[in-house]
């Protein structure tokens, strides 16, 4: 008699589970005044809160994907959330010490690890539940962490209110330790031959060599890879850091414009997600990338001289929409080159590049407009990294297959 198995659609759900939990990081900003305010800390200090997580975020995918393979989601969904709990309790205790490396530690490095864990559990695990579009599965799970913001940003404002700041780091980590140990216990790879749905699906992915992370990581593609995924992300985060402030300086925009901009970008960060790596499935991810690369160069470089507002949002968000996609895309890509074997470690090798992305872009761009006191030059660089990219991916289409 077959065994009850789980549900393909229900996997996919506390995929996202884990993901709009962690991904509550992208709603830092509003918590950035609150915490000078109540703090006395600077602007500076208070955001390399937020870089230190991006930072360990990177670091602790790199290192730990290989765990993540060994013991499965579900162990390392619940070690994701220890570590992202602890790191907000943690934040919260810091906060009554006013104590700016308590922040760092708790926030940045110990929820940072809790970061780069949860980000890279369902990865795999996904992969293997929908064989035929790999795309799509995880595009459904990280456009949870890009859409994150949107709820956590208004969540945290009305904590902040009604209960105060410190309260609110302690009933938010209540409802993500709650959400996210839900959704790792329901984690698992599917047997070899399950149902899912109605019908009987054989968990199957083609036939392909299928790599360690060690080979894979002696091959050009994993580095041209890391490339392309580091220089889609330096100059995505390097629009985000600047567009509101951009939009207000350079278009005249009222603040209350480029807040509601702000808004929009979240939400087509994280539909980028799942429609771009939607039409991976069809298109393939090389052609998906190269598309990417073509829309960005001609982007970057247009915003560079435009200064009418309509034009300025709209280049603005297709930008975001290909930054979203870069991320969702990507173990697909990974997998199609390399295999399920070890895809949850070779996708946290690769996360490394975000982790350096994250320091890199907002530090760019303003050594760059600190010296030309111009956002147009920055955006004319952005543009000229992007052709560099296009011309990886041009090669990794053409002769990137490794079996």
């Amino acid at each position: 008699m077959m065994q009850q198995t789980k549900n393909r659609w229900l996997i996919v759900l506390a995929a996202i589970g884990i993901h709009i939990s962690i991904g509550s990081v992208y709603a830092w900003s509003v918590l950035t005044k609150p915490i000078m305010q109540a703090m006395g800390f600077s602007l500076k200090e208070v955001t390399w809160t937020f870089s230190l997580a991006i930072l360990f975020l990177g670091t602790s995918a790199g290192f730990l994907g290989t765990y993540v393979e060994k013991y499965g989601p579900r162990r390392s969904g619940l070690i994701s959330m220890c570590f992202f709990v602890s790191g907000l309790l943690g934040t919260a205790y810091a906060l009554t010490q006013h104590s700016l490396l308590l922040l760092y530690l708790f926030y940045g490095v110990i929820g940072g690890i809790g970061l780069g864990t949860g980000y890279i559990t369902p990865v795999s695990t996904l992969v293997k539940w929908f064989p035929n579009n790999r795309g799509l599965a995880t595009g459904l799970a990280i456009m949870g962490f890009g859409f994150a913001s949107l709820v956590a940003g208004p969540l945290m404002q009305i904590l902040i209110a009604k209960y105060g700041l410190v309260e609110n780091f302690v009933i938010l980590a209540c409802i993500y330790a709650v959400v996210m140990t839900a959704s790792a216990l329901y984690l698992e790879p599917p047997k070899q031959e399950t149902a899912a749905g109605k019908g009987q699906f054989k968990a199957k992915m083609p036939e392909h060599v299928q790599y360690s992370v060690k080979e894979a990581m002696h091959t050009w593609q994993f580095y041209a890879l890391w490339w392309i995924f580091f220089t889609n992300i330096t100059c995505g985060i390097g629009l985000l850091a600047v567009a509101s402030p951009m939009a207000q300086e350079v278009i005249g925009m009222s603040p209350i414009a480029a807040a509601s901009m702000v808004g929009i970008i979240g939400l087509l960060n994280g539909g980028g997600r799942i429609v771009w790596s939607t039409i991976s499935d069809y298109i393939g991810r090389a052609n998906t990338y190269l598309a990417f690369f073509v829309i960005e160069i001609v982007a970057f470089y247009l915003l560079g001289g435009v200064n009418e507002s309509f034009m300025f949002q709209l280049l603005v968000f297709i930008i975001i929409t290909c930054y979203g996609g870069g991320f969702s895309c990507m173990p697909a890509y990974l997998s199609d080159l390399f295999g399920t074997k070890q895809l949850s470690a070779i996708h946290g090798r690769i996360l490394t590049a975000w982790g350096l992305a994250g320091i890199a872009g907002p530090l760019l761009l303003s050594v760059i407009y600190e010296r030309t006191h111009s956002y147009s030059f920055t955006l004319y660089f952005f543009s000229a990294c992007f052709v560099v990219s296009l011309l990886l991916a041009a090669v990794l289409k053409l002769k990137g297959k490794t079996a």
